[in-house]
């Protein structure tokens, strides 16, 4: 009878191990990625400013004329048309974007030039 409990026991140990296992992973694959995320993009929406190109979770695109607190008003095309949105609602900031991309770019050639010099230091 002390057999059946000790394997029991290992059984229930090893279940455990493989539960502790099981959350390790949903939380490192599924929950810290998606909190970063929810992370950045509050980020984003609290540093629009006058003058970003934006585009709503509607699809609504259009500039920044005003920011307040927790709304901002929204210029639409050429016919300027304005509308006031919760902060909540700006689905991407392309003038954000396309600064990144060139800050990106500027670092890679920097980057490329450095090494372009150490090379053509090397060779003399």
């Amino acid at each position: 009878m002390n057999l059946l409990t000790a394997t029991a026991g290992a059984g229930m140990g090893s279940t455990l191990i493989m539960m502790v296992l099981m959350i390790a992973i949903f939380y490192f694959m599924l929950i810290r990625p998606e909190n970063k995320r929810k992370k950045e993009a509050e980020q984003m929406r609290s540093s629009v400013k006058k003058g970003d190109k934006i585009t709503t979770i509607g699809g609504i695109t259009g500039t920044v004329v005003d920011v307040k607190e927790t709304r901002i008003v929204l210029e639409t095309g050429a016919d300027q048309v304005r509308v006031e949105l919760e902060k909540w609602a700006i689905s991407t900031n392309e003038t954000a974007a396309e600064n990144a991309k060139a800050e990106a770019k500027k670092a890679q050639e920097a980057k490329a030039k450095a090494k372009a010099a150490k090379k053509a230091e090397k060779n003399q």
